[in-house]
């Protein structure tokens, strides 16, 4: 077999075979085919789309090219949920302890981020202390105690996936559904999870700009969770402006405490309810969707479910003092206000741009040498629907970086249309594929 030929194939518009996939992963992982060649397939793949049974071949190959992780210890059925990406998305933070506090074990392999903000695991680090190097065992047992822990991904977990992102990203392939469901959905498998919740993000700070091509990756990336064993279920989620108020990680953290503490952005609450009410249904602690809401709300409040954050982070060596005290968390020394110039209601408010801009902040990485500034971030005081009297606060920015500050204020206040007439908030749960 010769990657030469699979190319051809597929530059051809035929289909690959199950054998020819598994060659081109394998052969790749162990750098046995250069970047060159493998560029040129995954440019074949993306111009000419792959069928369902390519997508699913080639999901199991990148899933067995490293460790597959064995969770048959954790008791329970073990539920993990996937968000496929979007700017001031901090879901996880609040909806793990809540579904740990209604008695489903969140068992979750993380990783870091690379773009706006931090991934989970850096987000998590503006705990002081946090530790997510966790053995098998301190993993394992913690979730059976407390039912909760978060964990770094291991170094052999699907690495296939890790060389082929890495030249997706820099060969401008990177959105391609095929593409990126393999890559979700090889590594949600390899973690061991029995059933999986998607996010699918649908909008200008989603990979999927629109309600269609989200809808198709959702069937796609369910379709292969289905097809081997794993209950899979995908909410889509509206992201043309950022989720919540907070984007940077500190600020996205103390946001999502908010929320367990019933006092947050009724926008991230809303979601983590959709998102958790699965959860809860497929981890058989829910008989309908109305019931396993009522089961969340009722941890937070209870205090449940702020008590499960303070449990998890405390287990994992964080410091729980800030969870009730946010001064402790890392501060910026710079923050400032972007003023409305004009009175009317937001209409627009672009997602992408304003996560470009706390990347300018410090709040993301441009690669991955790239330091993160827990700190650094943007509240906005005004989403779409709002109404904005002129020189009423829209955002504050928070940086240690002077001289971003104002070339962000700018591409914020651009970024922000506002408009006389009254316009109705938009829409977040768009639509659920099972």
């Amino acid at each position: 077999m010769r990657i030469y030929d699979i190319i051809t194939k597929k530059r051809d518009k035929q289909v690959l075979t199950k054998e020819e996939i598994t060659y081109f992963v394998n052969q790749y992982a162990s750098g046995n085919i250069p970047d060159y060649q493998a560029s040129a397939l995954l440019m074949a793949i993306y111009l000419n789309e792959m069928n369902t049974e390519e997508t699913a071949n080639l999901t199991l190959a990148m899933m067995h090219s490293g460790d597959v992780i064995d969770l048959s210890k954790i008791q329970g059925i073990k539920v993990d949920k996937h968000s496929t990406g979007g700017v001031g998305d901090k879901t996880s933070i609040a909806l793990g302890p809540m579904i740990a506090a209604c008695g489903v074990p969140v068992a979750k392999l993380s990783g870091r981020g690379l773009g706006h903000t931090g991934g989970t695991l850096d987000k998590l680090e503006a705990f002081k202390g946090f530790n997510f190097e966790l053995s098998e065992e301190k993993f394992t047992q913690s979730v059976n105690d407390i039912s909760i822990a978060i964990a770094g991904q291991t170094a052999n977990l699907v690495p296939a996936d890790k060389k082929i992102y890495a030249l997706r990203d820099v060969t401008a392939t990177v959105s391609n559904k095929s593409l990126i469901s393999a890559s979700i959905m090889s590594k949600k498998l390899a973690s061991g999870a029995d059933a999986i919740v998607l996010d699918v993000k649908c909008g200008d700070g989603g990979f999927m700009k629109d309600y269609e091509s989200a809808k198709e990756l959702a069937n796609i990336m369910v379709r292969i969770g289905d097809n081997v064993g794993r209950k899979t279920v995908a909410i889509i989620s509206n992201m043309d402006q950022p989720l919540g108020n907070a984007i940077g990680n500190s600020l996205e953290v103390i946001e999502a405490i908010e929320t367990l503490k019933g006092k947050g952005s009724k926008e991230l609450l809303d979601l983590c309810l959709e998102l958790g009410a699965q959860m809860l249904i497929l981890g058989g602690k829910a008989s309908s969707k109305e019931n396993a809401i009522q089961q969340l709300l009722e941890v937070i409040h209870s205090g449940k479910a702020i008590q499960k954050l303070k449990d998890f982070v405390q287990n994992q060596g964080g410091d729980i003092s800030c969870i009730d005290n946010y001064s402790k968390f890392p501060q910026a020394s710079i923050q400032e206000n972007i003023l409305a110039t004009e009175s009317g209601f937001v209409h627009q408010l672009h997602a992408e741009n304003i996560g470009l801009a706390s990347l300018q902040l410090g709040a993301g990485r441009e690669t991955k040498e790239s330091n993160i500034d827990l700190s650094a971030g943007i509240y906005l005081h005004k989403k779409i629907g709002d109404k904005v009297e002129k020189n009423e606060v829209l955002a504050t920015i928070y940086t240690n970086k002077k001289e971003a500050v104002e070339s962000v204020k700018q591409l914020i206040s651009n970024n922000y249309t506002i408009a006389a007439p009254s316009i109705e908030q938009p829409t977040l749960i768009m639509g659920f594929v099972e």
